[in-house]
């Protein structure tokens, strides 16, 4: 039987790339490393784009090159045209995890281009949340301003970056900031037409009307701009606003109870009066929402669950076209986004924690975690840079250890070396301490053994002295009673002398 074809296996043949720049960009550290031996500058600029090594690694997110880069001595302070050093280029593009190598390395992460941003400014306006969060976490100021005195909310907030915004709220930043024509972040969610953060803004406010009730320095509100720029889904919510700030809560509560009663998490009430059949559980108001929008907003979780759990719609839309899990995103109830089924379809630009699992999914070591354009390495790809990197590590190690040794021999004194011979310093003072006090205790335990046998003597002299007193007092008591026993004698004599009468006579004058 004749043997079966076999197909030959398929051999992956690794593309020649022209230049440095184009082996980085592809993430070719084999070849990037040949090109530098063969004698490539490590700093060698692209005569395109006026990019260097290093920018075009954190660009495309080449994180194994970036790091072989840093190791060999790529300038971290080399900028391109506009000013824009590698920090810069991985905040545009959300290279979180090349972002994080450069932060260890030392890149300066309040670094200017020529209009003054940082890359925290440029990572909200490109919506990278993550890569703002390694920015954050830095030590970054969250409230600098650029030349034209916008600060990182700012921009989250005229690109309508929801999830930047909300971060950079929990960090600090000031809603009310103003830029040089006065303008808060409200003014260009407004002008933008950015529905979902001016609501959110709104929110976070004072009240519900003093964020738009502000005036840039131009006397305009935030309606005001919208209406300029035609953003008619902005004016008509600002109205909408504004008639509920103009009419009594009262007449909402009395018209759509059930809605009242889920917005103050009211379920006891809730639930009489739908179980009594009073109102139907998706009935809407005047505004199209219904009491699951309410609970949503609030983040009502024990009213949303059991409005689920009675088979309420949460796909129904309000006039806005929101629905009850649009709401909730909307005012950051996260709990209410996760019930009501956001954990697995959550936007790219909304905010995840480092406990939710999906943060692993997007935020990935190898490559970008944003963009989807950037460079992908296969699974082969990454199972032999993990093994150059591994083989690396212990190269690395040896040649440390030889390092040392050839420093030490050479009359080089190595940190370590310094921290131990401090320890040992510090062990012989303790130790000279421990003997002085021994010492001391050796001299006092002889003083007052000196002082004991001096009182056992004195005890003894006093011990003999009571006793010789004692003695003499016992002989004095018996010539005592001696002396008393003879009186007694004498007197008894004197009693038997002849009886008779005693006469005074009295003396002749």
């Amino acid at each position: 039987m004749p043997a079966a074809d076999v197909p030959p296996a398929v051999v992956k043949r690794k593309k020649n790339f022209g230049t440095v720049h184009e082996a980085v960009k592809a993430g070719d550290i084999e070849q990037l490393a040949a090109m530098v031996k063969s004698g490539a500058s490590i700093n060698e600029v692209d005569p395109v784009h006026k990019f260097t090594l290093l920018h075009w690694a954190a660009h495309s997110g080449s994180l194994e090159c970036l790091h072989w880069l840093l190791w060999h001595g790529a300038d971290l302070t080399d900028v391109t045209t506009k000013d824009w050093t590698a920090a810069h280029l991985a905040a545009i593009r959300g290279q979180d995890a090349c972002m994080q190598a450069l932060i260890a390395n030392g890149a300066n992460v309040i670094a200017r281009d020529h209009r003054e941003c940082t890359p925290s400014h440029l990572a909200a306006a490109h919506g990278h949340s993550f890569t703002l969060k390694t920015i954050l976490r830095s030590g970054a100021e969250v409230n600098v301003p650029d030349k034209s005195g916008w600060r990182p909310i700012h921009y989250a907030t005229f690109h309508g970056r929801l999830g930047c915004l909300q971060l950079l709220v929990r960090w600090g930043a000031s809603i009310d900031d103003v830029d040089h024509d006065g303008n808060i972040p409200a003014h260009l969610a407004a002008m933008e037409g950015h529905l979902h953060c001016l609501k959110f803004l709104v929110n976070k406010g004072v009240s519900m009307t003093h964020t738009l009730r502000a005036r840039n320095d131009h006397g305009e509100t935030p309606k005001d701009l919208a209406q300029r720029f035609y953003k008619n889904n902005v004016v008509q919510y600002i109205d909408d606003v504004e008639y509920e700030r103009d009419h009594p809560k009262e007449q909402e509560n009395l018209a759509f109870p059930a809605h009242a009663a889920a917005f103050r998490g009211d379920l006891l009430t809730l639930r009489k009066l739908v179980e009594n059949g009073i109102i139907n559980i998706n009935e809407r108001d005047d505004k199209g929402a219904t009491p699951m929008h309410k609970a949503a907003g609030q983040g009502q979780i024990e009213c949303l669950q059991w409005l689920i759990e009675i088979g309420a719609d949460y796909d129904i839309t309000n006039e806005a076209g929101e629905t009850p899990k649009d709401v909730a995103k909307r005012f950051a109830q996260l709990a209410a986004v996760k019930l009501l089924g956001g954990s697995e379809e959550d936007e790219s630009d909304e905010e995840l924690g480092d406990d939710d699992p999906k943060f692993f999914e997007r935020h990935g070591v190898e490559g970008s975690t944003d963009n989807k354009d950037d460079l992908h390495l296969s699974a082969l790809e990454k199972k032999e840079a993990r093994i150059r990197a591994y083989k690396k590590i212990g190269d690395l190690t040896r040649l440390l250890e030889i390092a040392k040794s050839n420093y030490g021999q050479l009359g080089g004194i190595m940190e370590e070396d310094i921290k131990k011979k401090k320890e040992e310093k510090d062990s012989e003072r303790i130790i000279k301490e421990l003997k002085d006090q021994l010492e001391y205790e050796r001299l006092r335990r002889e003083k007052l053994e000196s002082q004991l046998d001096d009182y056992r003597a004195e005890i003894s002299n006093l011990t003999g002295y009571i006793e010789n007193l004692q003695t003499s007092i016992t002989s004095s008591g018996e010539k005592v009673s001696d002396t008393k026993k003879e009186k007694k004698k004498t007197r008894k004599k004197q009693q038997r002398s002849p009886g008779g009468v005693f006469v005074r006579r009295g003396t002749e004058k």
